[in-house]
């Protein structure tokens, strides 16, 4: 199998190219493009079974190479974005992984362009919708909060910190400011997605994208660091310590 690595980050290419080499070592490397003006120009005359294509490009998106040539072979998408996964599956998409790349799901990826398609005969992959549900965000994206005699949206990626007290249920946001929600602390764990949500005691979850600092606690506890949150301090239950790691560590 010929392939053809799209990327501007250098170093993003010669890993790719790598981990292909190391579990392929029989696919033949044909060239890298880092631009869509380069891979626009060039991918018409050249001969290739696979595509490796990074969504954002030195000078737009990979997407408006479609829009210049007509594009026929399967595509396994690398980006270090998942907003671009339903657009990336109405092109010749086989998969679309996620940076950094591991070396397991970039096989599980190949292993599916083996399985679904024939060299210079693209075909459909056989569980695409499936794919796309996997992709779609998981877990609530928004929370309706009342502000005074109004309603408003609150953004779940906005969310620093979800905390209960006097018997309430508060979201802190990335601005500073605290919503009452009409949820228990335990309602709103199990609606929030835990790739990027964590219960880290009776009392708080937390954002990952918004963790500043973790300090060394006393009893084998761990402080967390939020910015603007000083109301008390966010400490990690002893007993949620060793899956919290291990959660950070995934």
């Amino acid at each position: 199998m010929r392939y053809i690595i799209i990327e501007d980050e250098q170093l993003a290419a010669k890993r790719l190219r790598s981990i292909i080499e190391e579990i392929r070592p029989d696919y033949q490397f044909v060239a890298k493009f880092d631009s869509v003006e380069s891979a626009s120009i060039s991918l018409p005359v050249l001969s290739y079974d696979l595509l490796f294509m990074d969504i954002q490009l030195a000078d737009g998106l990979s997407f408006d190479i479609f829009d210049q040539i007509h594009v026929d072979k399967p595509i396994i998408f690398t980006t270090a974005y998942d907003e671009f996964a339903l657009k990336a599956f109405k092109t010749n998409s086989v998969d679309y992984l996620l940076k950094p790349i591991a070396e397991d799901d970039l096989n599980a990826a190949i292993v599916k362009f083996e399985k679904n398609y024939k060299k210079s005969d693209p075909a459909p992959i056989s569980d695409l919708s499936g794919l796309i549900n996997s992709l779609q965000p998981s877990g609530k994206e928004r929370f309706v909060v009342k502000v005074g005699e109004h309603l408003k949206t609150v953004e779940s990626a906005n969310i620093q910190l979800i905390y209960s007290q006097d018997k309430g249920t508060y979201l802190f946001t990335n601005e500073g400011k605290r919503f009452l929600v009409d949820y228990t602390l335990d309602s709103v764990d199990e609606l929030l997605s835990s790739s990027h949500f964590f219960r880290i005691s009776r009392k708080y979850i937390v954002n990952l994208n918004y963790i500043k600092d973790i300090i060394a606690f006393t009893n084998s506890r761990l402080e967390i660091v939020i910015d603007h949150f000083e109301e008390d301090q966010i400490i990690v239950a002893r007993e949620r310590v060793g899956e919290f790691k291990s959660w950070l560590d995934r």
